[in-house]
């Protein structure tokens, strides 16, 4: 058997400068319909780094169970944000990339790409080859770095390369979970708000959970939220009892990453406190 390598006849001298900044952000269905949902649950749960699993048996409860009970309560979720131009997930990611492009040099050009769904890494690779760029810088919109996000993304660029005769000069930003810029930003969408609102007497600070077994093996995530949330209330001269860090979304039955969110909002009423304002670090795109 033969491989066959995906090529262009460019002229590589005179594009050598040209860089291509990829953006890539989680993913979404193309509808908010159980087929579309159906076609982007599989990708997704799909993924060895979403779920650590036996492959064999994970595949049978995902395509058994999961997807035939899980994919009409998705839809149905979707149809509650979805908008007239499509899903909201997209339709901002595709304002930031522009937003990106106003920033950037002559020479320069950002892409968008989802992990799961449209527009895939893949053909957004092969699109970035075919105009020229000879560089790539990749930015995944996840300030905390872990393997279930940030890896699964280089895994798919990876994948794609193996199919390519030619490579570019390849950054790939891992994380930013500490960078200045992205907690002044934050703490200054945080300050925008109390500006118009009133200041309740709890910021939570809600990352989307994993495992506790993905960080007992290892990956970083816990403690980049947690460095992330502190330097955070810091910038705001928050106190230690005026903010929390909780996590969101679990799923099945094994323990995640704790305070669970929904569990902490319950505990506050008897705690006295009778406001909370929440806020999502986690995704820079959400």
């Amino acid at each position: 058997m033969v491989n066959n390598y995906y090529g262009s006849n460019k002229d590589f001298g005179a594009a050598h400068e040209r860089t291509a900044v990829l953006i890539t952000n989680l993913g979404t269905p193309d509808r908010p319909v159980c087929p579309g949902l159906r076609k982007y649950l599989a990708e997704f749960l799909s993924d060895p780094r979403v779920v650590e699993f036996p492959r064999i048996l994970w595949k049978i409860i995902l395509n058994v169970i999961i997807i035939n009970f899980r994919s009409p309560k998705s839809a149905a979720a979707y149809r509650k944000v979805w908008t007239e131009q499509g899903s909201p997930l997209l339709v901002a990611s595709k304002h930031l990339t522009e937003n990106v492009n106003r920033h950037l040099g002559e020479d320069q050009q950002a892409f968008l790409a989802m992990r799961y769904g449209n527009p895939s890494i893949e053909k957004t690779l092969k699109a970035i080859h075919d105009e020229g760029y000879r560089k790539l810088i990749v930015l995944p919109m996840y300030p905390q770095y872990s393997a279930s996000t940030s890896a699964s993304t280089f895994d798919a660029i990876a994948q794609t390369y193996t199919k390519q005769r030619w490579l570019p000069s390849f950054s790939f930003i891992s994380e930013y979970h500490q960078h200045p810029a992205y907690i002044e930003a934050i703490a200054n969408s945080i300050l925008e708000h109390w500006k118009s609102n009133t200041k309740s007497e709890l910021l939570l600070f809600s990352f989307h959970g994993i495992p506790q077994r993905y960080i007992s093996n290892g990956d970083p995530y816990a403690q980049h939220c947690e460095t992330s949330s502190r330097l955070i209330a810091e910038a705001l001269g928050l106190k230690a009892n005026e903010w929390q860090l909780v996590y969101q979304s679990r799923f099945g039955r094994e323990p995640w990453l704790q305070p669970y969110c929904d569990k902490t909002l319950q505990t506050l009423p008897d705690k006295g406190i009778k406001s909370v304002d929440v806020i999502c670090p986690g995704f820079s795109v959400d």
